[in-house]
């Protein structure tokens, strides 16, 4: 099997859209690949499952699946008769029963982490100051701009309802940890990874590597396409 019959589906995190992905996707098109960012619109975790779906049926052959942070907990949650390899960038991974709530303030958050609390509408939107400081501090000026002017909130109810068998149970998984992430522990995605029994690859990088170290999630994407085209 080629690269070039094997679909990408990329998923993107609370406060963010498909343009994070930017420069990932531009990487793996270069590679020949077919590359998707899937929309999704973050009102709540069945929701965001739902959209990934659609995305996942305008695609064709095996799919590598990826999320980053909070999209993990939607991947694990995808139909899974073509998904073949799941891709976890600083991502959550909760197991059956738990919320993402839970695994996400697992232990004490980072003392530069922002104070996250719901407006009157159950929506939670990251403070701006915080694209500097916690959500993507290795990023250039410009980037961190972009980030917190497309930022898209997150429902209360994508972290509050328990999930469901996660794919991971059954599906190879890959991990980037990020070292210097200041939104979910390090800890906690090491903990996260191996009770996965994730393929872990260890970076210092800060909680959006997508955007600050693409070659690295690259990488990992790519140990994961030839998993499932054996060359």
């Amino acid at each position: 099997m080629a690269v070039k019959d094997v679909s990408v589906v990329l998923a993107h995190g609370a406060w963010a859209d498909g343009s994070s992905w930017a420069r990932v996707i531009t990487a793996l098109k270069a590679d020949g690949v077919t590359v998707l960012a899937a929309p999704l619109p973050l009102t709540s975790l069945a929701d965001d499952v739902a959209a990934l779906n659609r995305a996942l049926d305008r695609t064709e052959g095996p799919i590598v699946l990826a999320g980053h942070a909070y999209a993990g907990a939607v991947v694990a949650l995808a139909r899974p008769e073509r998904v073949k390899a799941l891709v976890y960038v600083t991502a959550l991974a909760p197991d059956e029963g738990e919320k993402v709530a839970d695994v996400f303030y697992r232990l004490e958050p980072h003392p530069q982490a922002p104070r996250l609390a719901p407006d009157s509408n159950g929506l939670i939107w990251l403070p701006e100051g915080a694209f500097a400081t916690a959500f993507a501090q290795n990023a250039s000026e410009e980037d961190r701009a972009l980030l917190a002017a497309v930022q898209r909130p997150i429902s209360l109810s994508c972290i509050t309802v328990p999930v469901g068998r996660p794919l991971w149970k059954n599906i190879p998984s890959w991990f980037l940890v990020a070292e210097d992430d200041r939104m979910i522990a390090s800890d906690t995605q090491r903990y996260m990874a191996e009770r996965m029994k994730a393929k872990i690859a260890a970076h210092g990088v800060d909680h959006t590597p997508i955007v600050t170290a693409p070659k690295a999630v690259v990488d990992v994407i790519r140990d994961a396409i030839h998993s499932v085209t054996g060359s």
